[in-house]
């Protein structure tokens, strides 16, 4: 996966902020499916005067599906909030808020994943789970980090969640042109 990454120092920083509190957009998409897709990110944490930005990225794939995007949306922005400058010591306190608009990532991480695993990764059909791998990489994540998940409702104007999605066209629309 290719990243595009902007963690400015002058936007806000994890240290700044005090480190407690962090609220993560994602999104994820693809321009068919499969097809070219992009992942996008941003991180915040409240400040005086409103949320400041702290780190963002978006990053993508050539041939890739809708949900594969959703997830790693959501797994590069675990791993980065992870690292993020003064907060090694105090990620496992932190208050941590994921808004996704990806019902699949908020329910298959809070609700259907638990089934997956006791039945060896394999779903309602007894078939093996759909990206498997992904699911394995966030349930590790999110296992280790204080997680709030929240749906939010894409395309309805949501600032950040636009944000992001913007951010995901911005790389389809790059990969699209590479491949034509």
């Amino acid at each position: 996966m290719s990243g595009i990454s902007d963690e400015t120092p002058g936007k806000g920083s994890a240290a700044a902020a005090g480190g407690g509190e962090f609220s993560i957009y994602t999104d994820g998409g693809c321009s068919g499916n499969p097809g070219p897709g992009g992942w996008a990110y941003v991180i915040l944490t409240p400040g005086e005067s409103g949320p400041l930005v702290c780190a963002e990225e978006a990053g993508g794939e050539s041939w890739t599906t809708n949900n594969r995007m959703e997830l790693s949306a959501v797994i590069e922005a675990l791993k980065k909030v992870k690292t993020l400058p003064g907060n090694e010591s105090r990620i496992s306190s932190a208050k941590i808020t994921i808004y996704t608009d990806s019902q699949y990532v908020q329910k298959g991480i809070t609700e259907w994943i638990h089934t997956w695993k006791l039945k060896g990764w394999r779903n309602s059909n007894k078939s093996p789970v759909k990206n498997q791998d992904l699911w394995q990489d966030l349930d590790s994540l999110a296992g280790a980090l204080p997680l709030v998940w929240q749906w939010v409702k894409g395309h309805a104007g949501n600032k950040y969640n636009e944000k992001c999605d913007a951010m995901v066209q911005n790389i389809i629309h790059g990969l699209s042109l590479q491949n034509n």
